[in-house]
């Protein structure tokens, strides 16, 4: 175990990047697969509320695996939230964003190797981004015919206003903290409660890396330049709503709730008086 105990990485950074890599595979692993078991099965191994149930599983395990080590951000928009608000520092931004991007990328990986046989019968062996028997959106996600991008930015940006109005006080002890070790818990039912209510216009992404990582291997894996073509170029949207609406639901909690809360309570002072004749101290708590 001391060998093993050597293995340490030693940078804080490094560790925290690790962390983070393995938390949003673990949460992309999780809800891509039934998406692809749902989507290639025909809905006869699952329905529609079944990838909701397993991001809000896989957010709930994630956090648990690397909360101690990374503080499980698992969403660039999050991170991004975090430096604004002051809770992170700025240099932690790009490492961060990089090992949840990559981490979606090698869950979208390992999910299209596990179901490769399912996805070619569905598809025809034809790998499409549109049309009955497209596979694309398996991976990442794509808006409703009827969906504008004017609709579609605001979509994203109220489901990550939400996720982050929902989870930025769970930890707050002035206010009804959740115990710390059911904080994970908490965070996956929030992230399920979006996700039936704001999935039907284009999937409720509300994180970039779930969206853009995957979307990077489909265009790896032969999907073509449709993926970021296609809907009128679509793909920027859950790029760049989520990381607006995640300092717009960050700010409205600072002004509604947390610069309303009372002011903590002092911290209890104690005075030390000594008697000369027996040495002894008494303790006043003030």
């Amino acid at each position: 175990m001391v060998k093993l105990r050597s293995l340490r990485v030693k940078h804080a950074i490094i560790r925290e990047c690790m962390a983070e890599f393995v938390g949003t595979f673990v949460l992309l692993l999780f809800g891509l697969a039934t998406v692809a078991q749902v989507r290639t099965s025909r809905f006869t191994k699952g329905d529609a509320m079944a990838p909701s149930m397993a991001f809000a599983v896989g957010v709930t395990s994630a956090m648990y695996l690397c909360k101690g080590v990374s503080g499980a951000n698992l969403n660039p928009s999050v991170t991004f939230s975090f430096c604004v608000m002051g809770k992170m520092p700025w240099r932690k931004l790009a490492p961060y964003s990089l090992s949840q991007l990559l981490g979606a990328y090698v869950a979208a990986g390992i999910v299209y190797l596990v179901y490769y046989d399912a996805i070619m019968d569905y598809s025809g062996g034809v790998l499409t981004v549109t049309g009955p028997n497209e596979t694309a959106s398996i991976f990442a996600t794509y808006p409703s015919e009827y969906l504008s991008l004017e609709n579609g930015f605001l979509d994203q940006v109220v489901g990550t206003a939400m996720l982050m109005l929902c989870i930025l006080g769970l930890g707050e002890q002035r206010n009804t903290p959740v115990p710390e070790g059911l904080i994970p818990v908490v965070v996956g039912i929030v992230v399920f409660g979006l996700s039936i209510s704001l999935s039907a216009n284009c999937g409720c992404a509300i994180n970039p890396a779930r969206d853009l990582g995957p979307r990077l291997f489909t265009l790896s894996a032969g999907y073509g330049t449709e993926v970021f073509t296609s809907y009128n170029y679509w793909f920027w949207v859950p790029v760049v709503a989520p990381t607006v609406g995640a300092v717009v639901g960050s700010f409205f909690y600072l002004l509604l709730i947390d610069w309303q809360l009372p002011d903590p309570e002092p911290p209890e002072k104690t005075v030390e008086i000594s008697t000369i004749s027996h040495n002894e101290k008494l303790e006043i708590s003030l």
